[in-house]
């Protein structure tokens, strides 16, 4: 096309850059005041500063979401480096503050403190043995952040009735990790592998109850105080299983073995492996379980003749005592008191 006119057209923005417009004369481009271009007579286009501020906003748009994305990336990387480190390295003052928090591991990616635990015990040899019952036996291990654990270790390889064994071992924890009381064993963590099953505790110094009668010098340091304070703190724990906990646990299995004492001879409850959980809605019928010989203690098993005989006070409190067991041992259950009634009658007798 080499003439062109578009005069009286009205027309709006650049006129194309080719011969026909650049040597078109000025009359055939009249009346389109909104033109412009590089023809004589005519204004220029604004075309730079147009392409311009296209152009920044097409820049910012494609460098603002790479900057981000790789911001991101970075903040990503730094975390698991960090947490990295940190389950490498571990925080033993953190660890020995705060048991609770170490063995929180134990529950999940278990493997540092499970081989900390091993090797604590020499793979549990006999040396650390503090303990042994039924289905398997305690061992003292100091973990290298120098936090002192009980560790229960069920009996391993499991027997031929090896499901037997395995719904004790996760009944115990189940019962364990649902409740809190001063007076019930503390569980830190439990391992469940082919080669060793066991529950970790926090130790208590002063051993199972009976081992402490047992022995003549440990008894004579448990004095009448000492054991009525133990006897209200049972009778505390069972009360809270009994009432507090929902559905109730049942215990069925308290004896001296499964008493343990502090360095302040406060009582705690261990040994959930036989712990029945009561429906509300079913009877609480059941055949016998637990340990032979602590159904119906003997009147004169109350006095300890390795103890001084206790004052008058003490001996009127003994009675009190004596009438609360008594009247657990009624053979109509209806008639013998709750847990909770007898802990309030013990709270009275002290």
């Amino acid at each position: 096309m080499s003439v062109i006119d578009i005069s009286d057209n009205q027309l709006q923005g650049p006129v194309p850059n080719s011969t026909a417009f650049r040597n078109a004369p000025a009359e055939v481009l009249e009346g389109n005041k909104g033109l412009c271009g590089g023809v004589k007579g005519m204004q220029p286009c604004k075309v730079y500063s147009s392409h311009k501020k296209n152009s920044g906003a097409k820049w910012f748009a494609i460098v603002f979401p790479v900057l981000g994305a790789l911001f991101v990336s970075m903040a990503l990387i730094a975390i698991f480096i960090l947490r990295k480190r940190k389950s490498d390295s571990g925080d033993p003052q953190s660890s020995s503050q705060n048991p609770q928090g170490l063995f929180s591991i134990l529950n999940f990616e278990g493997k540092l403190v499970y081989d900390e635990i091993v090797r604590a015990t020499n793979d549990f040899d006999a040396e650390y043995c503090i303990g042994n019952g039924g289905h398997g036996s305690v061992y003292r291990a100091e973990l290298p952040s120098g936090t002192v654990v009980a560790v229960k270790k069920f009996q391993s390889p499991l027997p031929c009735d090896q499901i037997a064994y395995q719904k004790e071992f996760l009944t115990e924890v189940q019962a364990l990790t649902e409740i809190r009381h001063r007076n019930i064993v503390k569980l830190y963590g439990f391992c469940s592998h082919a080669r060793h099953s066991f529950l970790v505790y926090e130790f208590l110094e002063r051993g199972s109850l009976a081992a402490i009668l047992s022995n003549d010098a440990a008894a004579q340091e448990l004095g009448w105080s000492q054991r009525m304070n133990v006897i209200k703190g049972v009778a505390d724990a069972l009360s809270y299983l009994h009432h507090d906990c929902f559905p109730p646990i049942v215990h069925r299995d308290i004896s001296s073995k499964n008493l343990l004492l502090d360095l302040e001879y406060e009582a705690h409850v261990a040994d959930f492996g036989i712990a029945k959980f009561l429906k509300p809605d079913s009877s609480n019928w059941t055949e016998f379980a637990g340990t032979y010989g602590y159904i119906a203690p003997a009147l004169d098993e109350m006095l300890d003749p390795r103890l001084p005989t206790p004052s008058r006070i003490f001996q009127e409190k003994l009675i009190s005592i004596m009438e609360v067991a008594f009247s657990c041992l009624n053979e109509s259950p209806e008639s013998r008191p709750t847990m909770k009634i007898v802990s309030q009658q013990l709270t009275s007798a002290a």
